[in-house]
C-alpha cells in the first residue's frame, strides 16, 4: 500500500468530487464559525493575559514578574495542544470529524465562560491561579483537535481545484476572533478603572456561552465528511493514527511544523506580546495597543480570502515560501516604527506586520491538509499545527523575559520573528514537492 502518493488531479468516488460547490461553502462556513468561537475564546486569554491576569492574578509579584507568569499561563495552553490533538486526531480518524469538531467548541466554550466568573487573587488566594491555569488547560486541548478537524473536514468537502479559498475560510476564523475579542475588550476599557478591574473584564468571557449555542447549532447540521464515510467503507482507518504519523510521516510532520510556526508564533509575537510591550515598555495606551491589533484583524480577513484563491493557482508551498521570506524582511522595520511610540506609526507596523505574515498562514490548511493522506490526516495536521504551536506558544515570554537582557530594547523580539519566518519558508519550499493525492486506498 503506497502510503504517500503525489498530487493527482483526478478524485477517487466517495471524495469531494461528489460535492457541490453549495455543500462545500455550508460545510466550510461551519467550520469557520466553530472556528472563530474557538480563537475568540483563546484570544481573550492573550489580552488579559497582558493587561489583567498580570495585576488580578499574580499579586504578590513584581510587575515584570507578573507579567511574565500571566504569559506563562497563556503559554500553558500551547503546552496542553498537542495533547488535544492527540485526542481528537484519534476520534476524528477513527470515529469521524463531525463529532470531534462538536465536542471541541463545547469544551473551549465552557472553559471560556467559567473564566468570567473566577474569583482573583484577593477572593481565594493561590486557588485562583491554580484555577485559571485549569482553565486554561482545558481550552488548550480543546483548541488542539478544533483547527485540524475544521481546515480538514472544509478540505474534504471542498470541489477538487477550490481547495485553497474553502481551506482559508477556517482561516478567517482567526481574524475575525481577534476582532470580536479585541472589539470586546475595547469596549469594556472604556468603563473606569475599578469597574474594569472588578467586573468590566468578565463581560467578554462571559460571553463565549451564548456565541457557544449559535456555533452548536450551526456545526450539528454539518454532514460527516465524504472520504471519511469512504474509509469507512473500505475499512482503511488508521488504528492508532498519531503513531502512525510519527512512524512513517515523520518527515512530513516536521514540514508542516515548519510551514506553521510562523502563523502561530509570530501572530502572538504582534499581538500579546505588542500589546505588552507597548504599554509596559514604552507607556503606550493599552487602549490604542487593542485597538492596532482590532484594525490589523480586519485587514487580516482580505489577505487571507485573496491569497487562499491565490494558492490555487500557485501552490499553497510557494504562497508560504514567500510569505516567510517578506515577513523576515519586515520584521525589524514593524518593531522599529513601534519603538517611535507614534500613535499612526504604531497602528501601521500592526497592520502591516500581521499582514504579511498572514500570506503565510493564509493557506496553512491548505498545505496541512495535503501533506498527509486522508487515513492520517485529522492527527497529522493536528499535531503538526498544535506542536508548531507548542514550540511557539511561550514565545511572549520569552520575548519579555529578554527585555531585561537587551534593555528594554524590542531587537529580541524582531529576531524571533526573522527565525519563525525563515523557518516557516523552508517549511513552504519543502512542503510543495510533498504534496499527497486523496485516493483513499494509498493512505
Amino acid at each position: 500500500m503506497n502510503t504517500l502518493s503525489k498530487a493527482s488531479p483526478q478524485s477517487p468516488p466517495g471524495t469531494s468530487a461528489d460535492v457541490t460547490g453549495k455543500d462545500a461553502g455550508r460545510v466550510a462556513f461551519a467550520a469557520f464559525v466553530g472556528t472563530a468561537l474557538e480563537w475568540y475564546d483563546y484570544f481573550l486569554f492573550g489580552t488579559a493575559a497582558a493587561i489583567v491576569f498580570n495585576r488580578l492574578y499574580f499579586t504578590t509579584l513584581n510587575p515584570t514578574a507578573a507579567t511574565m507568569a500571566a504569559f506563562a499561563t497563556f503559554g500553558v495552553g500551547f503546552v496542553a495542544r498537542p495533547i488535544g490533538a492527540l485526542l481528537f486526531g484519534w476520534l476524528g480518524d477513527r470515529i469521524g470529524r463531525r463529532p470531534a469538531l462538536l465536542i471541541t467548541v463545547v469544551m473551549i466554550g465552557c472553559a471560556t465562560g467559567l473564566i468570567g466568573v473566577l474569583p482573583g487573587y484577593s477572593s481565594i488566594g493561590v486557588a485562583a491561579p491554580l484555577l485559571l491555569v485549569t482553565l486554561r488547560l482545558l481550552q488548550g486541548i480543546a483548541v488542539g483537535g478544533e483547527w485540524g478537524g475544521a481546515v480538514t473536514l472544509a478540505v474534504e468537502h471542498a470541489p477538487p481545484g477550490k481547495r485553497g479559498r474553502y481551506a482559508a475560510l477556517p482561516q478567517v476564523g482567526s481574524p475575525v476572533g481577534t476582532l470580536l475579542s479585541s472589539g470586546a475588550f475595547s469596549l469594556v476599557l472604556l468603563l473606569p478603572s475599578a469597574s474594569f478591574d472588578a467586573w468590566g473584564w468578565r463581560l467578554p468571557f462571559l460571553f463565549a456561552f451564548p456565541l457557544l449555542l449559535i456555533a452548536v447549532y450551526i456545526r450539528r447540521k454539518v454532514e460527516e465528511s465524504p472520504l471519511f464515510d469512504e474509509l469507512l467503507k473500505q475499512d482503511e482507518r488508521a488504528k492508532i493514527p498519531a503513531l502512525e504519523v510519527f512512524r512513517s510521516a515523520w518527515g512530513r510532520l516536521l514540514v508542516a511544523m515548519a510551514s506553521a510556526m510562523l502563523g502561530v508564533g509570530g501572530f502572538y509575537l504582534l499581538t500579546t506580546f505588542a500589546i505588552s510591550y507597548g504599554s509596559e515598555t514604552l507607556g503606550v495606551s493599552r487602549t490604542l495597543m487593542v485597538n492596532a491589533t482590532l484594525l490589523a484583524a480586519a485587514v487580516e480577513i482580505v489577505v487571507i480570502l485573496v491569497v487562499g484563491r491565490l494558492a490555487e493557482r500557485l501552490g499553497p508551498g510557494r504562497v508560504t515560501l514567500w510569505g516567510g521570506v517578506l515577513s523576515a524582511v519586515i520584521a525589524f522595520p514593524v518593531f522599529w516604527l513601534i519603538d517611535t511610540k507614534n500613535p499612526w506609526a504604531i497602528v501601521f507596523a500592526v497592520m502591516a506586520g500581521i499582514a504579511v505574515l498572514s500570506v503565510a498562514y493564509a493557506v496553512s490548511g491548505a498545505l496541512l491538509t495535503e501533506l498527509f493522506p486522508a487515513r492520517l490526516r485529522y492527527s497529522g495536521v493536528a499535531l503538526a499545527y498544535n506542536l508548531a504551536g507548542a514550540l511557539t506558544g511561550f514565545l511572549p515570554f520569552a520575548a519579555t523575559a529578554l527585555l531585561k537582557v537587551s534593555d528594554g530594547a524590542s531587537w529580541p523580539a524582531a529576531l524571533l520573528l526573522v527565525v519563525l519566518a525563515l523557518l516557516t519558508a523552508l517549511g513552504g519550499l519543502l512542503g510543495e514537492r510533498m504534496r499527497v493525492s486523496d485516493n483513499v486506498t494509498s493512505g
